[in-house]
C-alpha cells in the first residue's frame, strides 16, 4: 500500500524555510478600507432596504359579507385562508379550487354592515331568527328562498336601516373574523392582515374603502368596524381610525376603490357634504389613504380614454356606464373617478393648499364575493357565487351593477368583468408589520393578475448603464429615490432620470413595453400628461413621436406563445421635458404582449354551451401600475 508523506514529514523536509514562511502566511491581512474606515467585509452587513417581493389581495369577501352570504356563499374566512395557502378547497357551488402558487398575505374584507348575517340565519342563531327583520330572512331561507330573503334585506336597507347591526350581533362575528385571522397567521411564509370594508354609498355612488390594521386581534378587538350606519362621510370615518391609534397605540389606514363607480365623487373638489377642500382635509386624507386600489374586477380604474386621448392603451376594462344602478355617468363625472386624473388634479391643489390631498400609491385587489381570490383569468370564480364556472347564461350575463329605476340603462353584466387584481409590495419581511409599512411608504404597485417584477427609482446620478449592474436595487437606493417616493430639487442642473426594471411573472406571458406615464403643472397652474415608451421588446423602431408599433398577437383561442415580447426590460430613462420649475409626478405602466381572457378560456373548456355574448373581449394586455415618485421644486 502506497502511503502519503504526513504534514509533519513535510514541515521537517521543509526545515528552516517553513519555519521562516509561517509568521508571514499566518499573518492577518488587512483591507485598506477596513484599516481606514473600519467597515466590516460582507457587503450584506447594514442591507436595510426592502428586497422582498410580495404578491396579495387585500379586498376579498366571504360569506360574512351580506352581499356574499345572502347570495350563495357558504366559504367563511378560515376557508379563505386555507384557500389563499394553497390548499384545496370546495366551491359553494360544489368545484373544486387550487391556486397555481399560494398568495404571499391576504386581508379578508367583509363587510362592516351587518357583518356576519348570513352566516347567522344559516346557523339559526337566535340572535338572528328572533330579529323581526331577521325572522323573515330566515322563514325564506327554511322554504328554499335565499334569493328572497337577500331581497328583504335589500328593500330594508332602501329604507335607510340596517338589518341585525347591532354591536350584541355584530361582535360575536367579528371575534370569529379576527380569531381565524390569527389561526392562520404563519409570519415568514404567510400574512393575515386584519380589516374590513367601509362601504359608503352616498346616492348609489361608491365611496368604499377596505380598512387595513397593522396589529393583531389584541388592539383590533377593541374596537367594533366603522360602517355607513355610523356615517356614510369618510372624514367621519378617518375621525374613527385616529380614535383607533389614539386609544391603541396601533397603526391603520384606508384603500379606496372603484372611483369609477362614484359619479365623480372620489375624486371631487370638495368634500360629501359640498364645501371646498381645505389644507386640513388634504393633509388629513393624504395621512389616512396613502394608496388607491386602482384595478380589480369591477373595472380598471388607471385612466380613461376620453380623458387621456393620445393614450393608445388607456380604454382597459373600462366601466363607465354610472353608479351602483341609479344614476347614468356624464362626461363632468370623469375626472373624479380615474387615478391619472386625480394625480393631475393633486399636483394643482398642492400649489393652491400646500398639501396634496390626492398623493396616493397603487395597488390592485379582486373584490372577490366568493371567498376565494382567483386573480387568473385562467382559474376565474367569478366576482359571485352565482357566476362561479359553468356554461350557463348567469355566468356572463349575469348582473354585477343591477339597473334600479332609472331614465338610461346602467346595469353591467359579469362578461364585462375582468378577473381581478394583485398587489405587490416590496417589503422588509413577511410580517403584518414590514407589508403594512409598505404600503404606508407607498412602495407597493398594482398589477391586474400577474405577477410582474417592477422597480421604479427617480434620481440625479444615475449612470447610462446602471440598469445593467446586477444589483439594481443596491444602485437605486444609493443614489435615489424608490416609487412612492419624493423628489426634490437638485443643487444643480442635473436632469432626472429614472432607473426603471421589470421581469415577467415567472408563469406568464412576456412583456411587450415598459411606459413612463408623467404628469406635470405647467407655469400658469394647468396640468397635463404624456406616456412615453421609455424601453421595449423585439428591436422595434420608434418614430419622430416616440410610438412603436404593436407586436403580432399570438393567442389562439385559450392559448398564446411568448414569441415575442421580453422576459426582462431595463433602462435608465431621462425626461427629455424636465422642467425643474414644475411639479410633476411618474410612474410606470408595464405591459404584458396580448393573451387570453377568462372568457377565451371558458370558450375552450365549455365550447359552444358557454352563453358568451357576441362582443366579450377573448384577448388583451395585462399590466402593471407602479406608485408614483413625486417632483417638487
Amino acid at each position: 500500500m502506497k502511503h502519503l508523506p504526513s504534514l509533519t514529514s513535510i514541515v521537517t523536509a521543509l526545515g528552516a524555510a517553513a519555519l521562516t514562511l509561517a509568521p508571514a502566511a499566518l499573518a492577518p491581512v488587512v483591507y485598506a478600507d477596513t484599516a481606514e474606515t473600519g467597515s466590516e467585509y460582507s457587503p450584506w452587513l447594514g442591507r436595510d432596504f426592502p428586497d422582498q417581493l410580495l404578491f396579495g389581495d387585500t379586498h376579498l369577501h366571504t360569506s360574512f359579507s351580506y352581499d356574499a352570504g345572502m347570495v350563495g356563499d357558504k366559504l367563511g374566512p378560515d376557508a379563505a385562508y386555507r384557500f389563499a395557502k394553497g390548499e384545496t378547497v370546495t366551491a359553494s357551488f360544489g368545484a373544486r379550487a387550487k391556486l397555481r402558487r399560494p398568495l404571499d398575505f391576504l386581508l379578508v374584507s367583509d363587510h362592516s354592515e351587518s357583518m356576519g348575517l348570513a352566516p347567522m340565519l344559516r346557523e339559526s342563531n337566535p340572535l338572528a331568527t328572533e330579529d323581526p327583520i331577521g325572522s323573515q330572512m330566515y322563514a325564506k331561507i327554511q322554504q328554499g328562498d335565499p334569493v328572497g330573503a337577500y331581497k328583504i334585506y335589500a328593500l330594508t336597507r332602501k329604507r335607510g336601516e340596517f338589518p341585525l347591526h347591532r354591536n350584541e350581533v355584530l361582535r360575536p362575528m367579528w371575534e370569529r373574523q379576527l380569531a381565524a385571522a390569527e389561526a392562520h397567521y404563519q409570519p415568514g411564509v404567510f400574512t393575515t392582515l386584519m380589516g374590513y370594508e367601509f362601504t359608503s354609498a352616498i346616492n348609489m355612488n361608491n365611496l368604499h374603502r377596505v380598512v387595513m390594521f397593522r396589529d393583531g386581534a389584541d388592539k383590533v378587538g377593541q374596537m367594533m368596524p366603522f360602517s355607513q350606519a355610523d356615517s356614510p362621510d369618510p372624514e367621519q370615518l378617518w375621525s374613527h381610525l385616529a380614535d383607533y391609534e389614539q386609544r391603541t397605540g396601533g397603526r391603520v389606514m384606508a384603500i379606496p376603490h372603484n372611483g369609477n363607480l362614484s359619479n365623480g365623487m372620489l375624486f371631487a373638489d370638495s368634500t360629501v357634504s359640498g364645501t371646498p377642500l381645505s389644507a386640513d382635509y388634504a393633509a388629513r386624507r393624504q395621512r389616512w389613504e396613502p394608496v388607491y386600489e386602482v384595478t380589480q374586477i369591477k373595472g380598471d380604474g388607471e385612466a380613461h380614454p376620453l380623458l387621456s386621448p393620445d393614450d393608445e392603451f388607456a380604454d382597459f376594462v373600462t366601466w363607465d356606464r354610472g353608479n351602483f344602478g341609479t344614476v347614468a355617468k356624464t362626461a363632468e363625472m370623469l375626472p373624479g373617478e380615474y387615478a391619472r386624473e386625480a394625480l393631475k388634479r393633486g399636483l394643482a391643489f398642492e400649489a393652491t393648499l400646500g398639501v396634496n390631498p390626492f398623493k396616493f400609491g397603487m395597488i390592485g385587489s379582486t373584490d372577490s364575493h366568493t371567498s376565494l381570490s382567483t386573480p387568473d383569468e385562467n382559474n376565474f370564480f367569478s366576482k359571485a357565487t352565482p357566476a362561479e364556472p359553468n356554461a350557463g347564461s348567469y355566468r356572463y350575463r349575469g348582473d354585477i351593477i343591477q339597473k334600479y329605476p332609472a331614465s338610461e340603462d346602467v346595469s353591467v353584466a359579469s362578461y364585462e368583468s375582468t378577473a381581478g387584481g394583485l398587489v405587490a409590495a416590496w417589503s422588509h419581511a413577511n410580517s403584518r408589520e414590514a407589508i403594512f409599512d409598505a404600503f404606508a411608504r407607498k412602495e407597493v404597485y398594482a398589477t391586474t393578475g400577474p405577477r410582474i417584477a417592477v422597480r421604479l427609482f427617480a434620481g440625479w446620478q444615475f449612470g447610462d448603464q446602471d440598469h445593467l449592474l446586477p444589483d439594481t436595487a443596491a444602485v437605486g437606493y444609493s443614489k435615489g429615490v424608490p416609487m412612492g417616493g419624493d423628489l426634490a430639487r437638485p443643487a444643480g442642473d442635473q436632469p432626472l432620470r429614472l432607473l426603471i426594471s421589470a421581469q415577467k411573472d415567472p408563469d406568464g406571458a412576456n412583456l411587450d413595453r415598459v411606459q413612463v406615464v408623467k404628469g406635470w403643472l405647467d407655469d400658469s397652474g394647468q396640468s397635463h400628461e404624456r406616456v412615453y415608451n421609455a424601453v421595449w421588446s423585439d428591436q422595434r423602431r420608434a418614430n419622430s413621436r416616440g410610438e412603436i408599433p404593436a407586436l403580432p398577437s399570438t393567442v389562439e383561442g385559450a392559448t398564446y406563445r411568448n414569441h415575442y415580447g421580453s422576459p426582462s426590460l431595463s433602462t435608465v430613462w431621462q425626461d427629455p421635458d424636465f422642467n425643474p420649475n414644475q411639479r410633476a409626478f411618474y410612474y410606470l405602466r408595464v405591459l404584458e404582449i396580448e393573451t387570453p381572457t377568462w372568457l377565451a378560456y371558458d370558450r375552450a373548456r365549455y365550447g359552444s354551451a358557454a352563453d358568451i355574448p357576441a362582443d366579450a373581449v377573448m384577448a388583451h394586455q395585462e399590466r402593471a401600475y407602479s406608485s408614483p415618485i413625486w417632483y417638487t421644486p
